[in-house]
């Protein structure tokens, strides 16, 4: 996943606090945040000179008596904002990898204002009007793809509105920063607090020594005095699952997870996502579309609402007849009806027993850092010439987050790659790519990019081993690195990821292929403690049974999918009196049944559409994927892990982030459009 949102100098004498770190150049390498100084206390100060800083450089833009000119006029709104852009990059960063109670109050009384701040400038009629005067045909190559997307993204939200409208969009903005600041720090709460805690080892037969000492040690950081806490991930269906062998604690535990954000109290989160729907559907009407999805489709690759229904109608009704026929397979395994809480382990089993894969028996093999050196890292080598060194005199926002230079084959230096790997409970669940510097000729600066996942922690002194889906999150979400670390763009604002939503998620994704290439995996996948490589003969048997389990995994994303897109084609003025009951609907009408397959996520605990930016988006990794597919194809039929394919991929598409249209930059590596077979193919969904 990648999550939101450069800024760098302005002298603090020019903003008045010159004690404040954030408002000062970072002397470290490649301009990383100087964490040993920041503290809390400084962000909202910083934010609020940002904002005045920002606010006079745009109000001389804006009074200009020039006539207005790409240099004048767009180019000054580019430059513009740069110490603001750098705060709020490193503080959402810290708000969803270390949200601590002080940093969430920070985030509800900020998150408005800087709504405010933003409205002031997109519904600026002064602002709107030098920039719409300026010949965007006159331009060419990043020049014009800048003027193009800044005007677009100016009446997009509401440049075009009379005064009324604007003020009422204005108001809403405000109230839509509230509740998703206010749902993000109830879910992270409430993850927390959802955690399961076991009185005895013996409830929790089938964990690993190891899982069984992280969960005890999990215990005592919590307040407990004994027993076993386990922590859960932000998905519906828990990890756990596949290896607990008591029934009632497999229960206990998917329990847990499935009523997150739905209960009264505290953490409850469904309040808050009722009137973020409800809100988004009143905003869209105001700029003249149905639905949020209608609006939100106006910046995607995708053509419209209905061409991704389309895709989803096709795939949906071969998924759920996938997921029916391995139900009753997982239920001949169990001698009795399964539940959803049942259906991982007897799953596992049927993988081990028919497959010979033992997805708990690969942990051995799967060491953190080795999977990073010798997969991770060195399929990035082989593939772009890029080589990495650790940094550990550079300190990162916590003392387990790692840093990594990046240099290119020349030796030059890229960047910086900052690793966060280990759950906590200050940690937003789920794993995510952000930036707290972005590539920019312009102004001269390298990216600095971070990875967060959220891996169980090992007891102290043990090696933190990775599960099959931990080491495809890592290839994943360092595809996203990538994507940032490579770009080549003159202007920050269209650098690396900055691209549409439905397209972000391509590249990590083609990313996720190199996990399982031979000369990458048996490099990674060797013994923990006799460095003995992973038998060829279990590779096959896991290429063997890669389609097993397709057809939960696919229901499962394509019921939140269709959760989403629910809540936000909702027409404005609707309104949902119950969540939970519109949330059943939503999943029955579109050919999905949850007590078969639940959604991957509910409601209650859906970060990418309330509290992440996906909104009506959530399509966007199976959209992507058709393109993934189509690539993944290419690769193989053109050799596979080459530094010259990995030079056309970063050549055509990785170093381009938006400086084009993305859809020109994949045909310009593909050669033409994707085709959307590879895909149904990969999912076993072609009849």
């Amino acid at each position: 996943m990648k999550q939101l949102l450069t800024m760098t100098t302005h002298t603090a004498a020019a903003t008045g606090t010159d004690a404040n770190p954030l408002l000062t150049p970072s002397a470290l390498p490649y301009g990383l945040p100087d964490f040993r100084a920041i503290r809390d206390e400084h962000f909202l100060p910083a934010f609020r000179a940002g904002m005045a800083a920002h606010r006079t450089e745009l109000e001389a833009l804006a009074t200009d008596p020039a006539p207005a000119t790409f240099e004048n006029t767009v180019l000054a709104f580019e430059r513009s904002g740069r110490p603001l852009r750098w705060v709020s990059m490193v503080f959402s960063h810290l708000v969803a990898a270390d949200g601590t109670d002080a940093r969430h109050r920070i985030d509800e009384e900020i998150s408005p204002e800087l709504a405010a701040h933003e409205d002031a400038i997109h519904l600026d009629e002064r602002l709107y009007r030098r920039l719409a005067a300026v010949d965007v045909d006159a331009l060419a190559g990043e020049d014009h793809r800048l003027a193009e997307e800044t005007l677009r993204a100016f009446r997009l939200r509401g440049a075009d509105l009379d005064a009324a409208a604007k003020q009422r969009l204005a108001a809403i903005n405000e109230r839509l920063a509230v509740l998703s600041a206010q749902y993000g720090r109830r879910m992270v709460a409430g993850n927390t607090a959802a955690a399961v805690w076991f009185s005895s080892a013996t409830e929790l037969a089938g964990l690993s020594a190891q899982d069984l000492a992280s969960a005890a040690e999990a215990a005592r950081a919590a307040g407990h005095d004994a027993g076993y806490l386990l922590t859960l991930s932000m998905f519906t269906s828990q990890p756990w699952l596949e290896t607990l062998e008591d029934r009632d604690a497999r229960r206990r535990v998917h329990e847990a997870a499935w009523q997150r954000g739905s209960t009264a109290g505290e953490h409850l989160t469904l309040d808050l996502a009722v009137e973020q729907a409800a809100l988004r559907a009143e905003k869209a009407g105001l700029l003249g579309c149905s639905s949020w999805a209608e609006y939100a489709l106006q910046d995607r690759t995708a053509p419209d609402l209905a061409a991704v229904r389309e895709l989803l109608g096709r795939i949906i009704p071969a998924a759920a007849a996938n997921a029916r026929r391995e139900k009753a397979d997982v239920e001949s395994a169990a001698g009795h009806q399964v539940e959803p809480w049942d259906w991982p382990f007897y799953a596992a089993r049927i993988e081990r027993e028919t497959y010979r894969v033992d997805a708990s028996g690969l942990r051995a093999y799967l060491e953190l850092d080795r999977v990073l050196a010798e997969g991770v890292f060195a399929a990035a080598t082989a593939l772009y010439g890029i080589t990495f060194r650790e940094r550990p005199e550079l300190v990162g926002y916590r003392p387990d987050v790692r840093v990594w230079e990046v240099l290119d084959a020349d030796g030059g230096g890229l960047g910086l790659f900052v690793g966060d790997f280990f759950t906590r409970p200050t940690k937003s669940g789920g794993a995510w790519m952000n930036s707290f510097r972005e590539a920019s000729t312009l102004f001269g600066e390298r990216p600095v990019v971070t990875n967060t996942l959220n891996i169980p922690a090992p007891a102290e002194g043990e090696p933190a081993l990775l599960t099959v889906d931990e080491v495809r999150t890592l290839f994943h979400e360092f595809g996203h690195a990538l994507h940032g670390l490579l770009s080549t763009a003159r202007y920050a604002s269209l650098s690396g990821t900055s691209v549409p939503r439905d397209f972000v998620e391509f590249p990590s994704q083609v990313n996720e292929m190199w996990m399982y290439w031979p000369e990458v995996v048996t490099a990674y996948a060797r013994h923990v403690d006799t460095g003995e490589a992973i038998d060829p003969g279990v590779l096959a048997a896991i290429e063997a049974s890669s389609l097993w389990g397709e057809g939960f995994r696919t229901t499962e994303y394509l019921g939140a999918t269709m959760l989403d897109l629910a809540w936000h084609s909702l027409a404005p003025g609707t309104v949902v009196e119950d969540p939970l009951a519109f949330e059943r609907e939503a999943l029955v009408s579109a050919g999905l049944d949850p007590s078969l397959v639940p959604p991957r996520y509910r409601t209650g605990y859906f970060k990418h559409i309330f509290a992440g930016g996906y909104a009506a988006g959530y399509y966007s990794y199976i959209w992507s994927e058709v393109l993934d597919a189509d690539t993944v194809e290419w690769f193989r039929s053109q050799g596979g892990l080459t530094r010259q394919n990995g030079e056309r991929f970063r050549a055509e598409l990785l170093s381009r982030g938006n400086t084009r249209d993305p859809m020109e930059s994949y045909r310009a590596f593909r050669g033409g459009d994707a085709d959307p077979e590879h895909l149904l193919r990969r999912r076993g969904l072609l009849g």
